[in-house]
């Protein structure tokens, strides 16, 4: 059977059909690619960039006190989502990752809500951090290459080509670039520990800002306005998930992975903000598009770290793109967007939802504003964090039965104060930049008015995530 059959069912304002067998014939990803330790690559390679360049913005809004405190309520929060992801990702180890979650918990509307904004985040933060790869080139001077379009251009083709040869060789390609990128932190934390003085984590003047000290010079608010980039520390973890399709025994790696990763991350950020700050001085390295490298001046292992930083920040360019083309692809496949989004190579490697993103992406990149681009992402991470989290309290209250090998400690407590803390950093975002938010936030609408029109009545019933919700469904119906 190749044709599309009738409407097969009407639920919540929805209406789905079934495809026929060669609609996910073309649609299959590689299966049993990935281990727990790949995954864990996967988590720490999606966020390492965010210890080379990013983070220090924060230190513009809140000064190292500001961005301290809120890189520690970040970090919990983190912490909680994962162990609350975690358990999600092994009851329905799907490639929608906190779609796939937020569409059994929350039906269609927050399920497509929940995809909607990783996407924003997705797509975004590869921009993000293209402006900081080519901040990152233009300071090794090589043969006076300077930061342009054309270096944005550059890393889009050849990491979307990489891409399309498929997920195996792309998460092998990936692991070797993030170890890689851990040994450049190693390096330069010894060597910013010989640098080390305390007076520089404080040497940004006091304002006039209520609450303003030498440890919060710009007050109080400056804790809130420094969240966005306290985020950035760990933004993009919670897309391991999204290779549970291509995982081997996905319900017990993907929490293996994904926890594992978040300890590492855990690391990494603390040491950067410290040493970095106390090597290099708060005061001169809040605005620099490579904070690490300028902490360390002009020696010998301020050249390895420039050199190294590159493969931090690819390693995230790299995997990001494998997070928005999986996110986009289940979106797709499940006919939530344009149903060609989703068709796979002969490497079963999905094109267009590799390459679509890329091109939105590039464009952004053009403005060169790697700190608005940053806020733009966290935006969307942001607020799909609290419709994870919102979806992990209703599957623990709804359905207390479903299997799940991994269980949140804490349950819902835990899940609970992520929630709180996430629906914070969404008002945070607007704080840093209400007009970048702002335009977010007009996307996210655009994209629900798109499914409220037009998808909502063409979903694929036989898709893996609406199959999910079927179940759910008819188990309801059982009791």
């Amino acid at each position: 059977m190749s044709a599309t059959e009738s409407i097969s069912s009407h639920h919540d304002g929805t209406q789905s059909h079934v495809e026929g067998s060669d609609y996910l014939a073309r649609r299959q990803l590689k299966k049993g690619t990935a281990g727990w330790v790949l995954l864990a690559g996967l988590g720490v390679s999606y966020v390492i960039s965010g210890d080379y360049s990013g983070w220090n913005f924060g230190l513009e809004q809140g000064g190292f006190g500001g961005l301290l405190i809120a890189a520690v309520i970040i970090a919990a929060m983190y912490l909680a989502m994962v162990l609350g992801m975690a358990e999600m990702s092994s009851a329905l180890p799907a490639a929608g990752g906190g779609y796939t979650f937020a569409r059994r918990a929350l039906g269609p509307w927050g399920g497509f809500a929940t995809g909607t904004a990783i996407l924003i985040e997705y797509a975004i933060a590869p921009a993000a951090i293209a402006t900081f790869i080519g901040a990152y080139v233009e300071s090794l001077n090589l043969f006076g290459i300077t930061d342009g379009w054309w270096i944005y251009l550059a890393v889009y083709a050849i990491f979307i080509g990489i891409h399309l040869s498929g997920a195996g060789e792309a998460l092998k390609v990936m692991f070797v670039i993030t170890a890689i990128a851990l040994v450049g932190l190693i390096i330069f934390a010894l060597a910013a520990a010989g640098q080390f003085e305390a007076s520089n984590l404080t040497n940004i003047a006091p304002t006039d800002a209520a609450g303003a000290s030498s440890f919060l010079p710009f007050g109080v608010i400056g804790i809130w306005a420094a969240v966005p980039f306290a985020i950035w520390f760990f933004l993009a973890i919670e897309g391991v998930p999204l290779a549970a399709e291509e995982a081997k025994d996905p319900s017990r790696n993907v929490p293996r992975g994904i926890i594992a990763a978040m300890g590492v991350l855990l690391v990494t950020a603390t040491a950067v903000l410290v040493l970095a700050t106390g090597a290099g001085g708060a005061d001169a390295i809040q605005s620099s598009g490579n904070p690490l490298v300028e902490a360390l001046g002009d020696g010998a292992a301020a050249k390895v770290v420039n050199y190294i930083g590159l493969a931090g920040l690819v390693a995230s360019f790299f995997s990001i793109m494998y997070a928005y083309s999986r996110q986009l692809f289940a979106l797709s496949r499940a006919g939530y967007l344009p149903t060609t989004l989703s068709v796979t190579n002969s490497r079963k490697a999905p094109t267009l939802a590799l390459i679509v993103p890329g091109v939105i992406g590039f464009l952004l990149s053009l403005t060169g504003q790697g700190d608005m681009l940053l806020n733009m992402a966290v935006f969307g991470a942001a607020l799909s964090y609290v419709l994870m989290m919102v979806s992990h309290i209703v599957l623990r209250r709804r359905e207390p039965d479903m299997e799940r090998p991994y269980r949140t400690p804490g349950g819902v407590v835990t899940t609970g104060f992520a929630l709180v803390i996430a629906a914070l950093a969404v008002v945070a975002t607007f704080l840093v930049n209400s007009t970048a938010a702002l335009w977010c936030l007009v996307v996210f609408g655009a994209f629900m008015l798109y499914f409220g029109i037009y998808s909502r009545h063409h979903l694929v019933a036989n898709s893996p995530d609406e199959e999910f919700a079927a179940l759910a469904r008819a188990e309801a119906e059982l009791e």
